[in-house]
């Protein structure tokens, strides 16, 4: 098949400002044989009325209501409402290069299946961006080029929510949208890691990412920082924890409280280091922190690095390397 069906699955809820670009943008690509899944998820602004006018114009655009609550029901609707061979997803808020589908469709058909067609993001707003989002951007798109995305999962989610395509049999695969488990994109690309869906590299902006203050990923709870600790340590243990090595939790911070914690409350067994000379020979939860030179007498480690101070994560990798330690066999960074 040439041409295959697209699906584009889109939750809106409230986003009236910018619907109507994001669905022109789908209406003027290049690569023709698309549908749209759009799906309201209870809006009380002018968002509904924008899309069933524009969707009254293309029988290409099917627009639902959301039976339940959240990005996830209406995700789940979407797809379940949805007959192409490929599925992306895209968020109602943001704008698609004209030759996205076509080059995420041709690289995805010349691949086959067991790969995920990605590209890169470019992020916008009126008011500029803020460093932290621009940091993201340009660490993203720097896996992004090579297919490397997986090398760093545990440092934030490496695949873009709104930039990818996948084969509709892979995605059922993995599970689709059905684990009700947020952050959500960030799940989905643990599942694609998990099930060893190859990147397929890609040059070129195909996305350009909205940032403004009320985004969702800014202000929804689903997206706060404490709910994607626990995602990486469930998928940690489920998919790269050595029982056969000594398990090592690297910084005192938040974070690495909050996992010495978990472990703790899992019973399973690991050593604590830190560099900050105040909290070594500290007692916290029953575990007392070693200073991080003892790494190198313990056997066989594999460490959760839990340091966010960029410059100190390259002084630890280095030390790393020096010790001849691998990344995932060996260690993880978690941020």
């Amino acid at each position: 098949m040439q041409n295959p069906l697209v699906s584009i699955l889109i939750p809106f809820k409230n986003t009236e400002a910018f619907i109507k670009d994001c669905m022109f943008s789908i209406i003027e690509q290049t690569y023709t044989n698309w549908e749209l899944l759009i799906v309201d998820d209870n809006s009380t602004d002018n968002s509904f009325s924008i899309v069933e006018n524009i969707a009254n114009q293309d029988a290409r655009i099917k627009l639902l209501k959301n039976s339940g609550s959240g990005i996830i029901d209406a995700l789940q609707l979407a797809f379940k409402e949805s007959a192409g061979e490929l599925i992306t997803r895209m968020d109602s808020d943001d704008v698609m290069k004209p030759n996205k589908l076509e080059v995420l469709a041709n690289n995805l058909m010349h691949h086959g299946k067991g790969h995920l067609a990605i590209g890169l993001v470019h992020y916008f707003a009126e008011e500029g961006i803020k460093a932290g989002y621009k940091s993201y951007e340009v660490w993203l798109n720097k896996l992004t080029k090579t297919g490397t995305n997986y090398a760093e999962i545990y440092k934030e989610c490496v695949i873009p929510s709104p930039c990818w395509m996948l084969h509709r049999t892979d995605l059922i695969a993995c599970d689709a949208f059905n684990p009700n488990k947020y952050p959500e994109d960030y799940d989905l690309a643990f599942r694609f890691y998990k099930h060893d869906f190859k990147c397929i590299p890609c040059q070129i902006v195909l996305h350009d990412w909205r940032d403004y203050s009320h985004r969702t990923s800014r202000t929804h709870e689903h997206y706060a920082e404490n709910h994607f600790i626990p995602l990486k340590l469930d998928y940690f243990l489920e998919l790269d924890y050595n029982c056969e090595k000594t398990l090592v939790v690297w910084g005192a911070g938040n974070k690495g409280k909050f996992i010495a914690k978990t472990l703790i409350e899992k019973q399973i067994d690991f050593e604590w280091i830190c560099d900050n000379p105040k909290k070594i020979g500290k007692d916290i939860y029953g575990k007392v922190l070693r200073a991080f030179e003892d790494l190198e007498t313990l056997e066989n480690p594999q460490s959760i690095i839990t340091v966010a101070n960029k410059d100190a994560q390259i002084e630890i990798r280095n030390y790393l390397n020096a010790l001849q330690l691998k990344s995932f066999e060996d260690y993880v960074f978690f941020c």
